[in-house]
């Protein structure tokens, strides 16, 4: 353990920078991202497998907080977050994130494992498909009622979309998108909006991991529940600093070439964790 500390740190480190790059650019993938090398990493130092996922959710969720809150900010600055769809959609977030932390910690750390295998590969196939799809989204804004009898279907899905990422760890981008996108929202104002919502996400996930792993037994001496500290601080320490950049390179970069490239890359880690599973 003595000679892991440094890699173990450097990791954190490059695993928040990655993070916040994507999640900054996309909207979605820094959870996915934290949470397949929090897992590898924690096999690695010889935690129990029973909380190996568990612990990588919570973590992640945790570190979320610090990444959404500074991704809002940038996206902010270039008006892409509609702030009203945000506090519509915050209380069935934090129910949905709340009880999707509760089911968490009712289930082994295989199942948590399948799931969010499986996950990834959906999310990679979605951003695959993105990139074959031609379309010109207007953008309408619910937080001038454009949609009211959408009211009931913006409070469902908002638990769904709670209760989903608490599960698999992400800050809900992966879903967020997605919606908003169905309903003609422009991209660039999806992903801010998206990154806006990840926050109360994120604080209702990690409080319920928290929580919910208070008094489980053979958890390392430096976690409080599901959140392993040093990982906690190396991921926030440079996830936000990087999540600025990503929503900047977001404006300037070709994104469906970068989408392809990253829907590679979740391919491989989703595929590397069924093969490790079965």
């Amino acid at each position: 353990m003595h000679q892991m500390i440094p890699t173990e740190y450097w990791i954190y480190l490059a695993t928040g920078t990655l993070a916040g790059i994507l999640s900054g650019m996309f909207g979605v993938g820094g959870g996915t991202i934290v949470v397949a090398i929090l897992s590898a990493v924690f096999i690695q130092l010889g935690f129990s497998p029973l909380h190996i996922m568990h612990l990588a959710i919570g973590t992640s969720l945790a570190t979320i907080v610090l990444t959404s809150i500074s991704s809002a900010r940038a996206h902010n600055r270039q008006h892409n977050v509609d702030w009203m769809l945000v506090l519509k959609i915050a209380p069935a977030i934090i129910i949905g994130a709340l009880l999707g932390s509760a089911l968490a910690a009712k289930l082994h750390s295989f199942w948590l494992s399948l799931i969010f295998a499986i996950f990834i590969l959906v999310i990679a196939t979605q951003l695959l498909l993105k990139n074959t799809k031609k379309s010109n989204p207007v953008k309408i804004d619910l937080s001038n009622d454009v949609m009211p009898h959408q009211q009931k279907y913006v409070f469902f899905a908002g638990l769904i979309i709670g209760s989903f990422s608490s599960l698999v760890g992400i800050g809900g981008g992966s879903l967020s998108v997605p919606y908003l996108m169905a309903n003609k929202w422009d991209m660039r104002r999806a992903i801010g909006t998206s990154a806006a919502i990840g926050l109360p996400i994120a604080l209702a996930g990690a409080l319920g991991y928290l929580i919910n792993g208070l008094h489980v037994a053979h958890l390392p001496s430096t976690s409080i529940g599901f959140i392993y500290l040093p990982a906690l601080i190396g991921i926030s320490l440079s996830s936000i600093l990087t999540a600025p950049l990503g929503a900047k390179l977001a404006q300037k970069l070709p994104i469906p070439t970068l989408r392809k490239l990253f829907a590679l890359l979740l391919y491989l880690v989703g595929i590397n964790m069924l093969w490790h599973l079965f």
